[in-house]
């Protein structure tokens, strides 16, 4: 049984890189993907302002806090706009404010939700976005 695994596992690998001719790595044959003196560039999305902002290393250290305080934190207010806008409720910057339009986006989701429409952060809120 061992022998039938091990040529079946040879078989594979000579297989796959038999394939790659003069790239070991298995990279796009993408002709017009840019590139650079080393080979492809990888693209990055550009991050977002709130992405430097300090922020809790703990999760459970968020439960601690009450919607008021939370939205004082960039960072949360960023990870807010985030999941609204994931969800199809924001379409303002993620910029770490918690603007009319976020509290506009979150009153659609509170009602979408059939939760009392407050527009301000509760934990129902946090619960229906998974935000802690």
């Amino acid at each position: 049984m061992k022998k039938v695994i091990l040529i079946a596992l040879a078989i594979g690998s000579s297989a796959v890189f038999g394939q790659a001719s003069d790239d070991p790595f298995l990279h796009s044959n993408d002709t017009l993907a840019p590139r650079d003196e080393w080979g492809l560039l990888h693209q990055m999305p550009a991050p977002n302002a709130t992405d430097f902002e300090p922020r809790y290393h703990w999760r459970p250290l968020y439960y601690l806090e009450s919607g008021q305080e939370l939205i004082a934190q960039p960072a949360y207010v960023g990870a807010l706009q985030r999941d609204l806008r994931r969800l199809g409720y924001y379409c303002g910057a993620i910029d770490g404010v918690f603007s009319p339009d976020v509290s506009e986006a979150i009153a659609r989701l509170q009602k979408n939700y059939s939760m009392r429409v407050t527009g301000t952060l509760t934990i129902p809120v946090r619960r229906a976005l998974r935000l802690p």
